[in-house]
């Protein structure tokens, strides 16, 4: 087989990039973060100064944003004009105005054929998102949804920075995360959903090698299931 299209959903925090970066390269598949594309061009509008309500403008940035492989093999480089520059996207501004840029219709239109292409380009792919099996990719082999509740999403973000989940940082982080929630299930495009043929994965009390054996597992399972289908052909 030359391996399965996977799409990986899921709310903020609950683990798509480290759990499905980590569950690709068990399985020898190749993973791609589709947040980073709109993180990319988050970044690059606050530099230039283009505003959220300036559509055109946030679409004539799009053709300068493109994802990079990294030593690993997965797309998880942010270039912009061909300059690296994924620190800068993972920074805090870019952070509270993500979702509001991501919420922008022509903005999703104008990278939809961009993600399809990068799983359409061959072999089996993790493509982690929050709209990868209900818009981007609801033809794919198998979606799986990562799910957790909001306080131990919260809790484990404060805890890989190193703070107090009951501290006041922490607490902020949950508030964010409410709020990144609200907009991510409430825009009009797009919204996050769990698909109807979806496969959920509760993370709540899981360890990091549960959670990835889980989606490993659902990998393998869908594989066994699909190859007598695709031999046949």
């Amino acid at each position: 087989m030359d391996g399965l299209v996977v799409a990986l959903d899921g709310p903020g925090s609950s683990g798509k990039s480290s759990v499905g970066a980590a569950a690709a390269r068990e399985v020898g598949y190749r993973f791609c973060d589709t947040g980073l594309l709109y993180r990319a061009v988050t970044w690059l509008a606050e530099e230039r100064g283009v505003s959220v309500d300036d559509p055109e403008g946030l679409v004539d940035l799009v053709d300068g944003v493109e994802l990079a492989v990294d030593a690993g093999g997965r797309l998880s480089r942010v270039r912009v004009d061909g300059v690296d520059h994924t620190g800068d996207v993972h920074g805090p501004a870019v952070e509270a105005a993500v979702s509001a840029v991501s919420a922008v219709p022509e903005v999703r239109a104008a990278l939809l054929s961009r993600q399809r292409d990068l799983a359409a380009a061959g072999g089996g792919i993790v493509m982690a998102g929050r709209d990868i099996g209900t818009v981007v990719l609801p033809d794919a082999d198998l979606k799986i949804y990562l799910d957790a509740s909001v306080d131990e999403r919260a809790r484990r973000r404060a805890e890989q920075r190193g703070l107090d989940p009951t501290g006041s940082e922490g607490i902020a982080i949950l508030e964010a995360l409410r709020r990144r929630d609200r907009l991510d299930t409430t825009r009009a495009v797009a919204p996050l959903r769990i698909a109807p043929d979806a496969r959920i994965i509760t993370t709540d009390g899981n360890e990091f090698e549960d959670t990835v054996a889980a989606v490993v597992g659902a990998i393998r399972d869908a594989e066994a299931r699909l190859e007598p289908a695709r031999t046949s052909r």
